[in-house]
């Protein structure tokens, strides 16, 4: 059966959630997290696998939660919000042998619009040394600024770099030093230009949302060639 968009249902159950943060306002609307959550965003997952699966690296996509739904439950063990839920809906694609420790595709249904965005957060010791030798030869960037671009056609940016300087013993004057003052290579769309295209909540859901993903998968196919599997 062809997706048909998400119910508006789903955005008012996550306006609903994002003013009544708690677990008596949840479990007094389980009924629709259920129907207008649970059940829509595992019917789109599994209308784009296929396409997914298309993709140049192919995407894996798994329809249920903790595979491509990420659990709407939040860990506040080491976080001072303490508010037990996330007010978004965050389905993820993935390249790897796991969803948080690959590149990959994120789209996020939240109660103020849509966001999405590509790439890999935060590299580990030995893939981060791999990446940043990668920017530093002006093959390998040149094939990450191509990726960028196309994400960005699609209206994703990078973040702004997580370190303040170029780490040491590498050269700031050199051709790439910008990108080595990431720990991640991620682009993604800014809080400020989320919105909610209309084709959401219609059956062009799944064209347009495999669209999104088309554009974004050169970024996390660089990722994965030059950085992960390298």
């Amino acid at each position: 059966m062809r997706f048909a968009g998400f119910p508006r249902e789903t955005v008012l159950f996550l306006k609903g959630l994002k003013a009544n943060n708690s677990k008596q306002w949840f479990d007094a609307h389980r009924a629709d997290y259920d129907a207008f959550f649970v059940a829509p965003a595992l019917a789109l997952i599994e209308a784009l696998a296929p396409a997914a699966q298309k993709l140049d690296p192919p995407l894996q996509a798994a329809a249920k939660m903790n595979g491509s739904l990420r659990r709407i439950y939040r860990d506040t063990r080491f976080s001072r919000d303490k508010t037990p839920y996330n007010t978004h809906m965050h389905l993820i694609f993935w390249a790897g042998d796991h969803p948080n420790r690959s590149s990959g595709i994120h789209l996020v249904l939240g109660a103020d619009g849509f966001g999405y965005g590509a790439g890999h957060w935060a590299f580990e010791a030995d893939a981060l040394t791999r990446y940043r030798h990668a920017v530093l030869d002006d093959r390998k960037r040149k094939a990450l600024e191509e990726s960028l671009a196309i994400a960005g056609k699609a209206g994703c940016s990078l973040d702004a770099p997580h370190l303040k300087t170029v780490p040491r013993g590498f050269d700031k004057g050199a051709a790439g030093a910008d990108y080595l003052r990431y720990k991640g290579i991620v682009a993604r769309t800014m809080d400020g230009r989320r919105d909610f295209d209309p084709r959401l909540f219609t059956g062009e859901c799944v064209d347009y949302c495999s669209g999104l993903m088309k554009a974004m998968a050169p970024l996390v196919g660089w990722v994965r060639s030059e950085v992960e599997l390298a």
